[in-house]
This record gives structure tokens, sequence and C-alpha cells, in this order.
């Protein structure tokens, strides 16, 4: 068996992304953290949000499902169902999974299921050309707020750890060894592991840059804080400003919602035979 490199995902395409983007980081990251898990193209399962991030679906060889906006998620959580020992990762935004996806991330992270999700978080519609997304700070500039943000921004860490994801952390898309590391500790995690990612976009946002970024950005890990209290990893995702946390927040064991699902306590579904034995029986149990 050939030995699994970044390079073994390429589809021999090169993106179109903007130069400068911070896709190409998490791009480049994810490929490194499926080659470190021994993931290979045939192992696993990438559903891909609305936005710049699902133009990934053209560069990432594994099979993959570009879904409806904002719905990445009930997709995500059908494939597991089907198959619960397939490894799914998500890939949305900030606007595809917090704004028009909201209700479905609250209600994923508190069932659990067995899924990684990766945000990328640039505050802006990068796709429709610069318009505010869900996390954008306010006095944020863009086309659709020219005189500023006045809206309280969603804060992607805080949600995941109100609404029960059982991992929780964040990275930086010009942090490649760093990203890579926390990527493959998200996959590596049973439950709903939830990595938001910051992400500079150099077209629309040339206040939060690659510069700003690396100014005020710090390791918790460096601080010796442990990810086990809840109370103090929401303290930690409210901290914006001089100082931006990353690593992880917050984690905890905790069964998945595959885990609690009777029918998936033996072979994955989409192995079983479609025959149903004993219709009669099956249907007074119903009528």
């Amino acid at each position: 068996m050939a030995t699994l490199t970044a390079e073994s995902y390429n589809t021999g395409f090169l993106p179109t992304w903007c130069p400068g983007c911070g896709d190409f980081g998490i791009w480049k990251s994810l490929q490194g953290a499926f080659a470190k898990l021994g993931i290979g193209p045939d192992d696993g399962f990438i559903v891909y949000g609305i936005g710049c991030h699902g133009n990934m679906y053209d560069w990432m060889k594994m099979y993959g499902f570009a879904g409806l906006h904002g719905r990445a998620l009930p997709v995500a959580q059908g494939a597991k169902l089907a198959n619960h020992t397939l490894p799914v990762v998500v890939v949305s935004g900030d606007g595809d999974c917090l704004g028009e996806g909201g209700n479905h991330f609250m209600h994923a992270a508190k069932r659990n299921p067995d899924i990684t999700v990766i945000i990328h978080d640039n505050q802006v519609y990068g796709l429709t050309t610069g318009q505010a997304s869900p996390t954008a700070k306010p006095g944020f500039k863009t086309k659709s707020t020219p005189e500023g943000s006045t809206d309280a921004p969603v804060n992607p860490l805080a949600l995941a750890i109100v609404s029960g994801a059982t991992f929780v952390a964040r990275g930086f898309a010009g942090d490649l060894p760093g990203l890579t590391a926390l990527m493959t500790e998200a996959m590596n995690h049973k439950g709903f592991a939830v990595l938001d990612v910051m992400q500079p976009c150099v077209t629309f946002d040339k206040v939060h840059t690659y510069q700003w970024y690396r100014q005020r950005l710090y390791r918790l890990a460096d601080s010796g804080y442990t990810p086990d209290n809840k109370l103090t990893a929401l303290e930690k995702a409210m901290e914006w400003g001089d100082k931006i946390p990353l690593g992880v927040f917050y984690k905890e064991d905790k069964p998945t919602s595959e885990a609690l699902e009777p029918a998936l306590s033996g072979a994955p579904l989409n192995r079983l035979p479609l025959e149903v034995a004993h219709w009669d029986k099956l249907l007074n149990e119903f009528v």
C-alpha cells in the first residue's frame, strides 16, 4: 500500500481561489490531516457547503457531496447514519454554517453525531463579493454594511459549547502545522467536533489580514490551559481584541448519537440486506 501524503488528495486541477486566500491553508492542512490519520481518498466522505470553501470539492480527491446553502450538516448526518464507520467531515463557511445553517448547527451539536465540522471564518460572504457574514464584528465595513456592521456577531465557539458540541477548537489558516494538528485531533475525537478557522479574505477584508491575526493570536496550551471546563471555555471563547486564543477550548467524552441508536449496534446500514422478513409481524406492531 502506497504511503499517504498531502499530494495523495490532489485531483490534477489547481484551485482558482484568489492568490493568498486562507482557503489554501485550510485545504492543504486538511489533506495533511487525512494523510496523518491514514484516511485515503476512498476511505472518507466530505460534505461541502455553498461558498468559496465549497469549491474545494473540485480540488480534493475524496468522495464528496456539495449540498444546498446551509444544509451541509443534515447531509452529513444522513451519511453517518447510513454508514456509521465512515469518517465524515463537513467543510463549511461562517455564512453557510452559522447563517443559513444556524438551526442545523445547534441541533447537530446537541445530538453529538461523530462528525467533524471545519468552519472557514472570514467575516464575509466571499463568493457573493464580500457582504457581512454572521461573524462580522461591530464596525466592520463591507458591501452590505458600508457604514460598519451594527449587529452583534455570532460567536461560533460559544455557540458550539452551549449547544453541546463535545470538541470545540480554533485554528488559523496561516499556520499549516498547527492547523493540521488541530484537524487531526478533531477527526480523532468521537463526537461532534467543531473547528473554527480564522481565514483571511485577502480580496474583501483589508482589516483582518494575516499580519493582523499574527499580532494577536496566542496558543491556549502555552498558558497551561486545560479544555475540561465549560465555563472557563466560554470565558476564553469570548476573548477577542488585542489577544485572540488558538487551540482546543473544550472537549469531553460523551456517547455519540450513533452509539445511542439501537439500529446501528451492528453492521452499518448500507451493508445490511434490503429484504424485510415477517412483514405481517412488523405491520402488526404499528397498525
